[in-house]
């Protein structure tokens, strides 16, 4: 067999980003055992680093192991119960794929719908619920990687926090990228993943539950559909009594608290305005070059734009010679914008002025 030897690609599409080699030499150091007590002072190192990122004090704040998916598929299926009601927020591939999964956990859905790369209407969403107190949960992305759209989520925050409804919020690409205030913003549920902003490897989803979500999952009448997913056993081994559930990926761990130091030493504040300032030097100079913005103005994510090339360019081919012969890769559109747009990731450790250069440098062999 040959030796594995993949080519060093300039991740800029929607994920996965590229990985500090600090967060590369952690992940390769020897595996302690996963009941060790070595290992379990570690994972409560990843829960607080966790916590600080995710700007929270919940206790059960922990990364699931499996990719962000796995962490949607763990907040529904604990949360909800067959014939609960839930309110899911759609503008865009992720908001659909939440519909869906709430569907699969016999939930009856109610979904309130907006334009694609444009923010939903809050006040559309306070009427829904409004019109619906019993609904168990609202759910919605804050940062819709299918589009590039950052959706304003304080206020709604704000009305549900004086209801029985639970908040959940798909927090994938915002993340470590974009002011994220679990707490303040009185966020009950919320699930990420490791291999956008935070520049881990893919493979683990942080999720955090609020008191009142954790409350709720306590207090079901069925049993919870996933054994794998279940939280009752899950914070049995990330808290409580450390008891056995499964084999945790343990260097993944490894890495994801490597990931989070370099985070934290950085500091929360300094990271997201280094997003930003990446993202408009990239928007800037894609404008001068005859791009255009799908996403709305002033709600466009920095960790990922979404831009129309100029009239004339073969979208898909350009996108495909990027990754051939320039060894970059950007994302295509999806839904109704496949084969229209691009999506651009700037996320972590590429969110920054250089990396934008070596893309805008190869994007111009071909204006």
């Amino acid at each position: 067999m040959k030796e594995l030897n993949p080519p060093q690609i300039l991740l800029l599409g929607p994920g996965p980003s590229n990985v500090s080699y600090r967060v590369l030499r952690a992940m390769s150091t020897p595996p302690l055992g996963h009941m060790d007590p070595r290992f379990m002072a570690l994972m409560d190192d990843v829960c607080q680093m966790l916590r600080d990122t995710f700007q929270t004090e919940n206790q059960m704040t922990f990364p699931v192991s499996g990719t962000g998916s796995a962490g949607m598929e763990a907040t529904f299926v604990n949360t909800l119960e067959p014939g609960d009601k839930a309110v899911v927020c759609i503008n865009g591939v992720f908001g659909t794929r939440m519909a869906d999964v709430a569907g699969r956990c016999g939930a009856e859905v109610i979904t309130v719908e907006g334009e694609w790369g444009q923010p939903l209407d809050v006040q559309k969403i306070v009427e829904t619920l409004k019109a619906n107190p019993d609904a168990k949960l609202c759910a919605i992305v804050h940062a819709e990687t299918s589009t590039g759209v950052l959706q304003p989520i304080a206020e709604l925050g704000q009305f549900i926090k004086g209801t029985d409804t639970l908040f959940l919020v798909d927090t994938v690409t915002s993340l470590g990228g974009v002011d994220l205030q679990v707490d303040n913003w009185n966020i009950d549920v919320s699930y990420s993943g490791t291999q956008k902003c935070l520049s881990v490897p893919p493979g683990l989803s942080p999720v955090t539950f609020s008191p009142k979500a954790v409350e709720v999952i306590q207090n079901r009448a069925t049993k919870v559909q996933s054994w794998y997913l279940d939280l009752s056993m899950l914070m049995n081994y990330w808290g409580g009594d450390r008891l056995y559930h499964h084999t945790a990926p343990i260097n993944m761990i490894y890495g994801l608290r490597e990931g989070l130091g370099i985070i934290a030493e950085e500091g929360l504040a300094a990271r997201q305005e280094r997003h930003s300032t990446a993202a408009a030097y990239l928007g800037a100079a894609l404008t001068d070059m005859g791009f255009s913005f799908f996403a709305a103005e002033g709600h466009r994510l920095p960790p990922l734009t979404s831009v129309f090339p100029p009239e004339g360019m073969d979208v898909e081919g350009v996108r495909k010679e990027l990754l051939t012969d320039y060894d970059i890769e950007v994302g295509a559109g999806l839904g109704p914008v496949a084969g229209k747009i691009w999506r651009i990731g700037l996320m972590g450790e590429n969110a920054c002025v250089q990396k934008a250069n070596v893309l805008l440098g190869a994007i111009r062999d071909f204006i």
